[in-house]
């Protein structure tokens, strides 16, 4: 146990969630989000908000009762008491976070190319070399086994919150309110659509929990720090969805839909501000790249010593202890996932993976409600918000994009049948019990 001059302060618990939600969702999703709100973006990101703050309360009252590490895998565990229920939940986490790399790789690869005066449908090619690039380059840090410290980890937050609230904040001095009317314009399908895509963009409170026993007064500081980073990361979406749709027509949104922020800009701060958003994404993405792959890789390191994963997944380097077949596994699938997908499938992928690990974690504070000392009221209605959204998005990809749903479902049907094949706690090969 750490003593008190080495646990994590509120302020660090905080920017922990921050960092982990304003990663690289925000660049990338906003242009989704306006396609299919339009005016109504800023409610949008409000309404996933609202859903990421009662999910939160679930995880705040489960991280406190159980005090582990494992987080969300332990929970559902706890819950259920079924391995391969379990098991299926960890191996989902593990895909939603590679499809959150996906997305980070997706977006730099986008900001990377338009920076560099490349248009995405003029040359695909750069876009997809950045993308692959910059996957391969954390690969090889974290195989090298350099590892970023809390310290660099809260200056990237600051830097990179301050950069939208000051593109925010000069962006409402110089808005046209008019651009509002009507604000509804696309209906309220278009608006829940737009909040169950881009849901991804709250994925990171979730990794709170899992620091408790590093944390100064838990009890306290646990629930707040949840609480706050989401009420933070919510702020500084509305507000940074707010002055794109005042400065975006709907023509520049369809054409700039993968780094329509940068594109937002430059009414009010021209080329610079085009620029200085363009760098902010490339710094904010390469940076939850490398913090995600971290994570992830480790996370398929503890499965598979919980027997969830294939053993290799726990190889090690000796003298460093790093997971490097998991490392090289995670980046391959992602690689293939972000070179193989567009935009639409990658978030909708993403959103829809957290939407049901999410409806999952409710699912289990509503059924441990009281061990856990929680209203059951409070996961019942994030379990119905959830499901309202994940329906939601569903029912618009039947309609609109079918081919993102074939991957989803190809996508979720491999999950459930690689964790019955390969997890030792499986049902179709249990081992052999020996004589009493």
């Amino acid at each position: 146990m750490p003593d008190n001059s080495e646990r994590l302060t509120l302020k660090e618990v905080v920017a922990m969630g921050v960092g982990g939600m304003i990663g690289g969702g925000i660049f990338s999703v906003l242009g989704l989000a306006m396609n299919e709100s339009g005016h109504a973006a800023p409610v949008a990101f409000l309404v996933g908000g609202m859903i990421a703050l009662i999910t939160g309360y679930a995880y705040a009252r489960l991280g406190l009762h159980y005090q582990s590490d494992g987080g969300s895998f332990t929970y559902l565990e706890r819950a259920f008491g079924h391995g391969n229920l379990a098991g299926i939940g960890g191996w989902l986490l593990l895909a939603g976070y590679i499809g959150t790399l996906g997305l980070y790789a997706y977006t730099f690869g986008a900001y990377g190319a338009a920076m560099l005066g490349q248009n995405e449908s003029a040359n695909p090619a750069m876009h997809h070399l950045l993308e692959s690039l910059i996957l391969l380059a954390f690969l090889g840090i974290n195989l090298y086994g350099v590892k970023a410290s809390g310290l660099t980890e809260l200056i990237i937050v600051t830097i990179k919150v301050l950069i939208l609230l000051l593109f925010a904040i000069i962006g409402l001095f110089h808005a046209d309110l008019g651009h509002l009317r009507p604000f509804f314009d696309k209906g309220a399908g278009g608006l829940f659509m737009a909040a169950a895509l881009i849901f991804v963009a709250y994925e990171g409170f979730e990794l709170i929990p899992n620091a408790v026993n590093e944390m100064e007064d838990p009890e306290r500081n646990l629930p707040r720090g949840i609480f706050f980073s989401i009420l933070i990361t919510i702020a500084v979406y509305v507000l940074v969805a707010l002055v794109a749709v005042v400065n975006l027509t709907p023509a520049q949104v369809a054409e700039y839909e993968e780094y329509a922020l940068a594109v937002a800009a430059r009414p009010f701060l021209g080329h610079a501000g085009f620029v200085l958003i363009g760098l902010a994404a490339l710094f904010s993405t390469a940076s939850a790249i490398n913090a995600t792959l971290f994570g992830t890789a480790r996370l398929g390191k503890v499965m598979a010593k919980e027997k969830e994963l294939p053993r290799a997944f726990a190889f090690v380097r000796r003298d460093r202890d790093i997971p490097w077949f998991s490392l090289i596994a995670i980046t391959g699938v992602t690689l293939a996932f972000v070179n193989l997908g567009d935009l639409t499938i990658i978030a909708s992928f993403s959103s829809s993976t957290f939407l049901l690990i999410f409806l999952a974690i409710n699912l289990s504070a509503w059924r441990l409600r009281r061990t856990i000392g929680i209203h059951g009221l409070f996961p019942l209605g994030g379990m119905l918000f959830i499901l309202v959204s994940w329906l939601t998005l569903i029912a618009y990809l039947w309609e609109h994009d079918r081919m993102s749903l074939y991957w989803m479902a190809g996508a979720y049907v491999t999950v459930i049948v690689a964790e019955l094949l390969f997890s030792q706690r499986r049902l179709l090969f249990r081992e052999p019990v020996g004589p009493a």
